[in-house]
């Protein structure tokens, strides 16, 4: 009986903590809004991918853009991106106001971290608050040293 009478009393509390939850129905339409052109073959571009030959044709055609690195301090403490106009900002501290001001809204910005994840993340959420110049290098880092190794930028440079 006891068993029992402490069974519902956990059964009423999920349900009752059930029904307090809900979901924010105006952030829900703005992701709706902002995802709308996300379909078909052209989804990656509605996210603003940008893969690793892009992103390396834009340098070489001296592009002015800014690429942030969103990794954590451990990982660009080995290395980072060392374009003109490279930022290290950390996925955790990237939407504090003193960081926010430093991205420019004026140029194209290419978010980056590791394997992308977090640069998608990052960059889906400062385009849903406003930076629609913002771009995200798909597969970061490990797609970029796939595409662009050694034997490309030493073939590049003889150019």
């Amino acid at each position: 009986m006891k068993h029992i009478t402490i069974l519902s009393i956990i059964a009423i509390c999920m349900g009752m903590s059930s029904v307090g939850w809900s979901y924010d129905t105006n952030m829900a339409k703005s992701y709706a809004e902002l995802f709308a052109p996300v379909v078909g073959a052209k989804a990656g571009k509605a996210l603003h991918l940008v893969k690793p030959d892009g992103f390396i044709k834009d340098i070489r055609e001296g592009k002015d853009l800014v690429v942030i690195d969103v990794r954590t301090p451990a990982e660009t403490s080995v290395y980072t991106m060392s374009l003109r106009n490279s930022l290290a900002i950390p996925v955790d501290q990237l939407f504090h106001q003193e960081n926010l001001v430093r991205i420019p809204t004026d140029k194209p910005v290419v978010i980056l971290c590791k394997s992308g994840v977090r640069a998608t993340v990052a960059g889906t959420a400062l385009r849903h608050i406003g930076f629609n110049n913002v771009f995200i290098l798909k597969g970061g880092f490990q797609a970029l040293n796939t595409y662009y190794g050694p034997k490309q930028a030493y073939a590049s440079a003889k150019k």
